[in-house]
């Protein structure tokens, strides 16, 4: 409201009487669709905030409900004593009334161990499940009935059961109606919410689900520059004119036409911007190995964001992660997505360096596929302990994100300096020369972009490069080194 009464004052400032009734009569004209091409804003979703909220649950599946849980499910003795304190007599065993109802002696309950004399089929004729008397538990004998419950609901203790499955990932859900996690979300549903579940029931998440991944190691890679056809031991001009072309395109940020222009007319250096693109992607390449190699060890806080570019005019995206003391780029990653398998791989890349002993910490936003990355980092990795720390909004809302806003300046400042060292403006042409100008980036920004907060050090301290005084020797020398 404070905005609205704002508004009203601006428009009382820049308009008389007579235009201000104008305004009101064409407002409304929209209110009582008079006027079909002016519609107001759409107020769905500020009516409905639970409305397809994609969202993963922060607590990971148990692989078995907790002891306490299990003694008292399979013990039936203790089942059999509590039935007789609340109700003053023994329960009986199963009346059978003729041999064909009896059931097998080698039968008992899967869940409390009860024996026969406990148990009848439960599906008349067929004789293929069975009902415990003593839990009430229903289950089946035949193999291929049995099935391993494989997780366990870290609210209610409930087995999960696989919701769905596809290739790349099984989700698995909490059925129990009276679920602490279930009630507490339908709690959090308003008034519209609530009528419009009873349309749509399968629009608003409410039970616990957990996603499983399947991916394996190698489709876990980050993206890497596409081997070139150019050879650099081959080309027709010497390294220091490469180590030139990558220190006003990549360093200086300036644009391959405006590269050509001035080696043409200041070096005397007759290229083509198209010559100085082959370059680079082919210093990439070299480049590429060189970054991950020498990257060293990890912080423990390191926050993490992607950033949009365009590619063929289609929204892509670069996933960065930095080290919160060093300064440095410890993961990049292009992606077409912001999906989980691509958060994955640019989570799996920060923690290559990481020691079996050390507590890491990602700050990242809201994004859920952070906390899908996260489960199934711990679920593939027993030794190291990672936590996820979240920023959201623009505004400290809670504790969490007022204590680690500062780390997600660091990221949003990196996401900046990275879009006006690689020009993303008017986009790519390619997705392996999306590939290649974050290699190089990121190449400059670890060892050679002297860093201010570091008191004008560089991220990563090479030793080669340490004598040497300007950008384009320590553009050839990292060639050399990573060539």
């Amino acid at each position: 409201m404070p905005q609205i009464s704002r508004f009203v004052i601006w428009i009382c400032k820049k308009f008389n009487r007579e235009e201000i009734v104008n305004i009101i009569e064409q407002l409304i004209d929209i209110l009582e669709n008079r006027n079909p091409d002016v519609i107001p804003r759409d107020d769905f979703k500020e009516k409905h905030p639970n409305y397809r909220d994609f969202k993963v649950d922060p607590l990971q599946p148990l692989s078995e409900p907790p002891e306490n849980i299990i003694s008292a499910q399979q013990n039936y003795q203790i089942l059999l004593k509590q039935y007789q304190e609340k109700n003053g007599k023994i329960l009986k065993p199963v009346n059978v009334r003729s041999a064909s109802q009896a059931v097998p002696e080698y039968i008992c309950c899967s869940n409390c161990e009860a024996p026969h004399q406990y148990i009848y089929f439960n599906n008349g004729k067929k004789r293929s499940q069975f009902k415990c008397k003593v839990c009430g538990i229903t289950f089946h004998v035949k193999n291929r009935f049995l099935r391993t419950i494989k997780y366990f609901c870290p609210y209610c203790f409930k087995a999960l059961f696989a919701w769905k499955k596809r290739d790349e990932v099984t989700i698995y859900k909490c059925g129990n109606d009276h679920c602490s996690h279930r009630i507490r979300e339908l709690n959090k549903l308003n008034q519209n919410e609530k009528k419009l579940r009873k349309q749509l029931l399968s629009q608003f998440k409410i039970n616990y689900q957990y996603r499983e991944y399947h991916y394996q190691p190698n489709q876990l890679h980050i993206a890497g520059p596409v081997k070139p056809k150019v050879d650099l031991t081959k080309i027709h001009n010497n390294i220091h004119t490469l180590a030139l072309i990558l220190t006003f395109h990549i360093s200086y940020a300036i644009t391959a036409r405006k590269t050509a222009h001035i080696l043409r007319n200041v070096f005397n250096l007759k290229l083509s911007y198209q010559t100085v693109i082959n370059y680079a992607n082919a210093a990439a390449f070299y480049c590429h190995q060189f970054n991950l190699k020498n990257k060293g060890d990890i912080d423990e806080i390191n926050p993490g964001d992607e950033t949009y570019i365009k590619v063929l005019g289609k929204h892509h995206y670069v996933w960065l992660f930095m080290a919160a003391k060093s300064h440095k780029i410890t993961a990049y990653h292009v992606s077409d997505s912001r999906s989980a398998q691509h958060a994955i791989k640019a989570m799996l890349e920060a923690l290559t360096t990481a020691e079996s002993d050390q507590e890491i910490t990602f700050v990242v936003d809201g994004n859920p596929s952070y906390q899908s990355g996260l489960h199934f980092i711990n679920a593939t990795r027993d030794e190291l302990k990672v936590i996820l720390r979240h920023v959201i909004g623009l505004q400290n809302l809670d504790q969490e994100s007022e204590t680690y806003r500062k780390y997600k300046q660091m990221i949003e400042r990196l996401n900046r300096t990275y879009k006006y060292h690689v020009q993303p403006g008017n986009g790519f042409g390619s997705f392996n020369g999306a590939v290649c100008k974050t290699v190089l980036f990121v190449t400059h920004y670890n060892f050679i972009r002297e860093h201010m907060a570091l008191n004008y050090n560089v991220p990563v301290d090479i030793p080669e490069l340490k004598n040497i005084a300007n950008t384009p020797g320590k553009w050839a020398k990292i060639l050399s080194m990573a060539a």
